[in-house]
């Protein structure tokens, strides 16, 4: 009976130590799936990190799995899985996010990886709108609870209008461009889905928020939770160095083609995303920075949520941006002179302030 507590404190060994020696499995997820299924993203500098391999490479000689999610119930079905401590990272819109923040989900951002996405207003070919200025007493589609909800207010004070100027339909995508085709609604706010329509000549933009204010478009950012972070914090910095690679190879002008390529692999057509840039340089979208203007968008966004009910108590932003691991490996690749901080207002910074 003696030997009884040395062979228990062995089999306790050797579970211990095949317990270490099982690979680490990093967890990642994106909130949207590829238009027919597709196992790719689209938009965002992680989709690069992805369909390029990035973290793949940068673990290949490590006892490391990389496990890739993607989500068709978009930013909910995230934010249940990140309660269900089912993923390790995942990039997601500013509105879900504030979302699982304001559940209680316990998150740190990382980096931005989709930056200052544009937003538009459709109407049928033979419309008389010109403009968010003629939606007065119009019918018009939105999708509420979605990223656009949030830009949709700035954008029509901008314009001296406010939601009660305007008759809004709450309708997803599909509904609201079909609606919008049969003469049901008068215009259709949305994303990139109706440069696809006008492409095809069957709607025309009469507004961007291109040519606005850059704090009535949509971020979407990376995130690690804080459990993961805590325990791996090596690891947390040498995923986003991997996503800072992918950053830099796609803000890269002579790639700008192969960007929108590897996007396509989403479902996506090529021609969309050519039409979403246009006029804009591929360092300024695909910006990761955490700057003046990200922290003060979400901190805006933060209190609209409240505002329109998307969320049932104040969210607060401080405390949630980590910039530490993007600086250092800004720092290590000698990328410092690839992104322009933005202030709060959305304009350049200065090199010397």
């Amino acid at each position: 009976m003696r030997f009884r507590p040395l062979l228990l404190g062995l089999i306790a060994l050797l579970a211990a130590t095949a317990a270490s020696a099982e690979p680490l499995t990093i967890r990642l997820a994106f909130s949207q799936v590829g238009t027919a299924g597709q196992q790719f993203a689209g938009i965002q500098t992680s989709a690069i990190a992805h369909a390029r391999h990035y973290l793949e490479d940068e673990f290949r000689s490590e006892d490391v799995k990389i496990e890739w999610t993607f989500f068709r119930g978009a930013g909910p079905a995230t934010n249940e899985a990140v309660a269900n401590g089912q993923i390790d990272f995942f990039s997601q819109g500013d509105l879900p996010s504030l979302a699982g923040r304001a559940a209680g989900l316990k998150t740190k951002l990382l980096a931005n990886v989709a930056a200052r996405q544009s937003r538009y207003l459709a109407v049928r070919p033979d419309s008389d709108i010109t403009g968010v200025a003629d939606l007065r007493g119009k019918k018009v589609s939105q999708h509420q609870g979605t990223n656009i909800t949030l830009s949709i207010p700035k954008i029509l004070a901008n314009h001296g209008l406010t939601d009660r100027d305007v008759r809004f339909i709450n309708m997803d995508n599909a509904t609201a461009v079909a609606a919008l085709l049969k003469g049901d609604t008068d215009a259709a706010f949305g994303t990139q889905q109706l440069l696809e329509l006008a492409n095809k000549g069957q709607v025309k933009i009469v507004y961007s928020t291109k040519t606005d204010d850059p704090r009535t478009t949509s971020n979407s950012a990376f995130f690690v939770t804080e459990d993961f972070e805590a325990k791996h914090p090596d690891v947390t910095y040498r995923v986003v160095k991997a996503l800072t690679k992918a950053a830099a190879w796609a803000s890269d002008e002579a790639n700008r083609e192969a960007v929108f390529e590897t996007w396509a692999l989403s479902g996506v057509p090529v021609e969309t995303y050519r039409a979403e840039f246009e006029g804009q340089t591929v360092a300024y979208r695909n910006s990761p920075l955490i700057d003046d203007f990200l922290i003060e968008f979400y901190r805006e966004q933060a209190k609209q949520a409240k505002a329109f009910g998307y969320v049932r108590k104040e969210v607060s932003v401080d405390g949630w941006f980590e910039p530490k691991y993007l600086t250092r490996a800004i720092a290590e690749l000698g990328l410092k002179d690839t992104w322009k901080p933005l202030d709060a207002d959305g304009k350049v910074v200065a090199v010397n302030q």
